[in-house]
C-alpha cells in the first residue's frame, strides 16, 4: 500500500512539473525586476508575467534555451514601444528587459538626450519629478519626462545633463533585429550601447511583459516576515504600458 502510495505522488508531481514547464514555455512566465534601469515604469522589487507567444517561440522559451527550435516559429515582431524581455546576444543566456524602440530598417540617433527615429524628433515635456528612496531611506528626486512615443506616452527619467550617450551616432538597426533603451535612460545598459548589448536578434525575444502581479519594497520574495510592511499594494496587478 504505501508503494502504491509513493508511485501515485510520484506520478502526480511529474505530472505538476510536466504542465508547469508547459506554460513557463508555450504562455507565461514570471520575471523580478533587479535593477532600475526601467523606472519609473518599473521597480526594483515588481514581479511580471509574459506572455510567451506574444512574438513566437524559439530556442529561449525553454528552460535553459535548450536547442529544441531552429531560429522563431510563429514569429510576429514586437510593437514600438513594447516592453520586452530577451536574451542579450553577449552570452545568450541573461534574461534583460527593456523598451523596444527601434525596429528592423529603422534609423535612430540621440540628440541632447532627445530621440530621433528615421529623421522624426519624438516629443516630450518636463513632468513633476519622480520621488525615490534608496535603501538607507533617504529620498532623491530625479527629472521626469512625458514622452509622446507614436500612440503612447511613455513617462522616463533623464537624470542628468550630458550623460555618456546623450548624444550618439547614427544607429541602423539591421534585419530580423531590433533596438531597445531603459526608461531610465541615463541608467540603462541597453542598444546604445554597441559593444555590450547592441542590436538584439528577434530570436532572442523570450516574451512581452504584461502586468505586475507582485512587488516588494526593499525586500526579498522570500522574506515574508517583511511581506506587511513591504508589499506595494498599489502596484498589485497594474498593466505594463
Amino acid at each position: 500500500m504505501k508503494k502504491n502510495n509513493f508511485i501515485n505522488n510520484s506520478k502526480s508531481i511529474i505530472f505538476a512539473i510536466f504542465i508547469a514547464l508547459l506554460i513557463r514555455t508555450f504562455i507565461a512566465e514570471p520575471f523580478n525586476i533587479p535593477s532600475g534601469s526601467m523606472k519609473p515604469n518599473l521597480l526594483v522589487g515588481d514581479f511580471l508575467f509574459v506572455s510567451k507567444w506574444s512574438y513566437g517561440y524559439s530556442k529561449h522559451s525553454f528552460p535553459f534555451s535548450i536547442p529544441l527550435i531552429s531560429g522563431k516559429i510563429f514569429g510576429k515582431l514586437p510593437e514600438r514601444g513594447d516592453v520586452a524581455v530577451f536574451k542579450t546576444p553577449s552570452d545568450n543566456r541573461t534574461n534583460y528587459i527593456k523598451r523596444v524602440i527601434g525596429l528592423p530598417g529603422d534609423k535612430i540617433k540621440i540628440i541632447n538626450g532627445q530621440i530621433f527615429i528615421n529623421n522624426k524628433l519624438i516629443l516630450r515635456k518636463k513632468i513633476n519629478d519622480f520621488i525615490d528612496k534608496d535603501y538607507n531611506g533617504n529620498t532623491k528626486r530625479f527629472r521626469k519626462y512625458k514622452e509622446y512615443f507614436y500612440d503612447l506616452e511613455i513617462d522616463v527619467l533623464d537624470i542628468m545633463d550630458n550623460g555618456i550617450v546623450d548624444n550618439t551616432n547614427l544607429y541602423e538597426v539591421p534585419k530580423k533585429h531590433f533596438f531597445v533603451m531603459g526608461d531610465n535612460r541615463d541608467n540603462s545598459q541597453d542598444s546604445r550601447f554597441l559593444n555590450r548589448i547592441g542590436y538584439v536578434p528577434v530570436e532572442n525575444l523570450v516574451g512581452k511583459a504584461q502586468f505586475i502581479f507582485f512587488s516588494l519594497e526593499n525586500s526579498r520574495f522570500f522574506e515574508i516576515w517583511k511581506w506587511p510592511t513591504s508589499i506595494r499594494f498599489e502596484r498589485l496587478m497594474n498593466k505594463i504600458k
